[in-house]
């Protein structure tokens, strides 16, 4: 079952990603280098990307969601419109599992020790719920 943004641990995201933030450009090279060493075959939806502009439109998606946490409406606005806009782009909603994973794995190598079981569990319960929101405003 996927949590609703009222549900999440908005303060542990809150501060896992503060200690992201400093790092972010570094975060977001980082977050496409998994994803296309974990899942290869998404390497071509990229061909003709310009990833330093990808990168930011990573960062900027993380920094609105971490922003709006605490502003469940806007949340979910703003998700949805982030959806939307992701169907122009090709995303298919097969993507968003292997996006997450990629992820989850970047958060855990910048995270470091501090990537807990419950760290995991409340990115998991957000990635969710950002997914199901974005997938709603398909």
């Amino acid at each position: 079952m996927v949590a609703s943004p009222e549900l999440l641990n908005v303060e542990l995201l809150e501060n896992s990603y503060s200690e992201i933030r400093p790092r972010a450009n570094e975060f977001a090279i980082s977050f496409y280098q998994n994803l296309f060493s974990l899942y290869p075959e998404t390497q071509p939806l990229f061909a003709h990307v310009d990833m330093a502009k990808q990168q930011q439109m990573l960062i900027s998606a993380l920094n609105l969601v971490v922003k709006n946490l605490r502003k469940p409406n806007l949340f979910k606005q703003t998700l949805k419109g982030l959806g939307s806009r992701h169907v122009r782009y090709g995303a298919l909603p097969e993507y968003y599992p292997l996006l997450k994973e990629a992820l989850l794995k970047t958060f855990q190598d910048y995270l470091q020790d501090r990537w807990t079981a419950e760290t995991r569990q409340a990115w998991t319960e957000a990635f969710d719920a950002i997914t199901k929101l974005m997938l709603d405003g398909y």
